[in-house]
């Protein structure tokens, strides 16, 4: 166990590559979200936030808060701002996401305009008036000028491109750096009390350590092996169970980071790589040529299992992300209901009884996500320690 605390360089290694390519996927897939608009549509974005005669909209309100967004927020009109950064045709662009006024405003930076347009950031003109159209196979956004006369058109993928530090990659950066302290505290406790019992973070973290090492690792991989790969199971295990834990923290800003499917499509890709990076002669002789199979058999189970080598990984991937997803949604459907039911003078006796109901549920609930958070972390690391063990068994005579 000494040994395997001080050997927090490889955990930090482990961490590093995974979390500069997360961030680096969440950049990517907040870029690429959802510019799909119907043909007809326009947006003024001096009231396009503007919903305070609108009902309440529980499908709106459980998308937001279990999406991406450009701050942190906490409760009401409080959030934190985040940095943003773009790349247009301009040039690079600097400036806090407070700047857009919760949306409602257009943002003046280098001799461009943005605006915040359903959560995404796209460049339109001083007046902040933007129309989309769908022509052909592309999409065209097209900015209005006071006349109604088209000044500009421009392909979507032309827009700016978002490398902003959004919710998602704080949260990965914070994680990041809680288990750095959380590794190095361990290991510097170890190393101060040698051949001693464990005291403080040390003796919290152990048991933890040992349970991966002694129920996921050499059960799967097997004793010879198993010490190879537990920096990485190690870091993927803290790290969704951390991350699972953080979302469920409540005013912190609803963090959903295993929930974004640009976190969890990096974990999946590691586990791809290791494990086929990993496999012996033997794991690659049965897989692309099985000994003792009949030859047309052989024609139907190699592409079978060939198919199975990305999918195995794309299954923890979505597994993954559905089940953090849909724990949100469930508590966040239950918050919904006391609004629904709530909603104007003569409902006030049934919003009363359901908002009591739905409280007590979704206190239910999340008690039932805290044993979520710590059995995602589980699943996902047993998973692929299997893997990981296919891939290095040696042939049995």
């Amino acid at each position: 166990m000494k040994s395997l605390f001080n050997n927090y360089k490889s955990l930090s290694i482990c961490m590093l590559g995974f979390f500069f390519l997360a961030a680096s996927t969440s950049f990517a897939q907040h870029e690429t979200g959802e510019h799909h608009h119907d043909a007809d549509h326009s947006v003024d974005h001096g009231h396009a936030h503007g919903h305070d005669d609108e009902p309440f909209n529980a499908g709106n309100m459980i998308i937001e808060h279990i999406a991406d967004a450009h701050d942190i927020h906490l409760f009401g009109d409080v959030s934190i701002p985040l940095p943003v950064i773009l790349k247009s045709e301009k040039g690079m662009h600097f400036f806090m996401s407070s700047a857009f006024h919760h949306g409602h405003d257009v943002v003046a930076n280098n001799g461009a305009h943005f605006v915040m347009h359903h959560g995404k950031i796209v460049e339109t003109d001083e007046h902040g008036t933007l129309h989309f159209e769908f022509e052909g196979r592309q999409h065209k956004a097209r900015y209005i000028d006071t006349s109604g006369v088209p000044a500009k058109a421009a392909l979507l993928n032309t827009l700016p491109l978002d490398f902003s530090i959004t919710k998602s990659v704080f949260g990965l950066l914070f994680v990041l750096f809680l288990m750095v302290i959380i590794f190095r505290t361990a290991a510097s406790g170890y190393k101060k009390r040698p051949g001693q019992a464990p005291s403080g973070l040390s003796n919290a973290i152990e048991p933890l350590v040992m349970f991966v090492r002694d129920e996921i690792a050499i059960p799967s991989i097997g004793e010879k092996h198993a010490h190879r790969f537990m920096p990485f199971l190690l870091t993927v295990f803290f790290f969704i169970w951390i991350c699972n834990l953080m979302g469920l923290i409540p005013f912190i800003g609803g963090f959903n980071i295993t929930g974004t499917i640009g976190v969890t499509l990096v974990l999946a890709f590691f586990v791809f790589i290791v494990t086929n990076f990993s496999g012996n002669k033997h794991y690659w002789g049965h897989l692309l040529w099985p000994p003792g199979v009949p030859f047309p058999i052989k024609l139907i189970l190699v592409p079978i299992e060939v198919i199975g080598i990305v999918l195995k990984p794309i299954v923890l991937m979505v597994r993954l992300t559905a089940n953090i997803t849909a724990g949100h949604i469930i508590i966040l459907a239950f918050v919904s209901l006391i609004f629904i039911f709530g909603q104007g003078g003569e409902a006030m006796g049934t919003g009363i009884g359901v908002g009591v109901g739905a409280t007590l549920f979704m206190v239910f609930m999340f008690f039932i996500e805290l044993l979520v958070a710590f059995l995602q972390a589980f699943v996902f690391t047993l998973l692929a320690a299997l893997y990981f063990g296919d891939a290095t068994q040696e042939a049995h005579h």
